[in-house]
């Protein structure tokens, strides 16, 4: 190292932690590994009508979004099935983990950074609240996608001329339960909006996973001229069923530039938990936090890096508990780099003043576009960390952890450092 102040203090990374996540996910998976959501018909099929229940079994995928469920059910669609007669089946048993409360990590139950991993996650369980100025009528237009039949809107915006800046800071967004149904939510919006935010987005995990699910199903089925009006319930797939349609997620090669670039901490806890189940296709032992933790601390022995001070919690950076010390971070980027998996997980990081979280920062210094770097924030906790290509053309590791409760401060230095190590000689 060039220079190391504090290296070997154990410390929160943040975010950063997805570098180990992702890496360890390349190397024992592959960037080709797949997971795959399986369809069973629990019934008889006669002149595309399905007597009996349609079973959904999730096996962790990290991008099962609203795109990849409408091409699901379009596909389950073209095998000729028209009209459910019975319930849709969500079998969640693939993952073995304690129970969580989403709001335990910092009271936002319904902010989607907090909803924990399910085996079949469709769309994070995401309502996106899109807000479009409108000058002409003075007013803030509101629409949601997408749109379940148990939310109602509120809107109370008002438009103003003030400059844009952090937008979210001028608004409140509540969501209020049901009285007698607890997935009916009412979403009131207080505040004001500038019309020179242009279209903004605020997404929210309302719904438990049934109510979600199956809203959503019903409405994407519906569209396609199918036909169901059963209840949406929790269960499990009987073994001897054979499969009706196999859904493939995209690669992880591809789902790892979607946590890194703009830190998706879901989709790295889920890929987190895939880690100690292995790359079999399907792997019918169910996922467990010990096992992960087992399969990434033989993977690090493997390669001779014995991270004492090391905790993992959940993979994903979202944790009080979580640590590693910055010569241990160091030590493997410098690993992933002589990785055969380094094209993609190079790929997978920020762009200083280009992409992902790094989008609008480094853009007027010799630094943009220079640096693949991922960033880590918490209460309390500042992180940065990545490749730089300096002045000279040499490629750089550079690791920065600030744990301190005036760390919200430390934007400034942090660019500062990677200005320095740029034009360091």
């Amino acid at each position: 190292p060039a220079l190391t102040i504090n290296a070997d203090s154990s410390m929160n990374p943040a975010s950063v932690m997805k570098l180990l996540t992702t890496y360890a996910g390349l190397e024992l998976l592959g960037p080709a590994h797949t997971w795959q959501t399986v369809l069973y018909a629990n019934g008889k099929i006669t002149d595309d009508v399905l007597y009996g229940d349609l079973i959904i079994k999730g096996y962790g995928d990290p991008k099962l979004d609203l795109e990849n469920f409408w091409l699901l059910i379009h596909r389950l669609r073209q095998t000729g099935l028209r009209e459910i007669k019975g319930n849709l089946i969500l079998d969640h048993s693939h993952y073995d983990i304690p129970h969580e409360d989403p709001g335990e990590f910092d009271g936002q139950p319904y902010r989607t950074y907090n909803v924990p991993p399910e085996a079949l996650l469709i769309n994070y369980r995401a309502s996106t609240f899109h807000l479009f100025p409108q000058p002409e009528k003075n007013s803030v237009r509101v629409a949601i996608d997408p749109v379940p039949e148990s939310l109602r809107v509120q809107n109370n915006l008002k438009l103003t001329q003030d400059k844009c800046g952090a937008w979210q800071n001028h608004l409140t967004i509540r969501a209020i339960t049901g009285k007698e149904n607890k997935n009916n939510f009412t979403v009131v919006l207080n505040g004001s909006f500038s019309q020179y935010c242009g279209k903004q987005s605020y997404m929210l995990s309302l719904q438990d996973s049934a109510s979600y699910t199956g809203d959503l199903f019903r409405q994407l089925w519906t569209q396609q001229g199918g036909i169901f009006n059963g209840n949406t319930v929790l269960g499990q797939a009987p073994q001897y069923l054979l499969p009706l349609k196999i859904h493939q997620s995209p690669p992880l090669a591809e789902i790892v530039r979607g946590i890194n670039k703009f830190s998706n901490n879901i989709a790295a806890r889920q890929l987190y938990l895939a880690l100690g189940t292995g790359n079999s296709s399907i792997d019918n032992s169910p996922a467990t936090l010990a096992k992960s933790d087992t399969a990434i601390r033989q993977w690090l022995a493997s390669k001779q890096m014995n991270f004492t001070e090391l905790v993992i919690e959940n993979g994903s950076g979202l944790s009080r508990r979580e640590r590693i010390s910055p010569r241990h971070m160091g030590k493997l980027l410098l690993a992933a780099f002589n990785s055969p998996v380094m094209p993609e997980f190079i790929a997978s990081l920020p762009i200083a003043a280009v992409d992902g979280t790094l989008r609008n920062r480094f853009s007027d210094t010799p630094v943009k576009g220079l640096a693949h770097m991922k960033t880590g924030a918490l209460n309390n906790v500042r992180a940065l960390a990545g490749y730089l290509i300096d002045e000279m053309g040499r490629r750089v590791i550079v690791v920065f952890f600030i744990n301190h409760d005036q760390a919200e401060q430390s934007h400034a230095v942090m660019d500062r450092l990677i200005q320095w190590v740029y034009r360091r000689k």
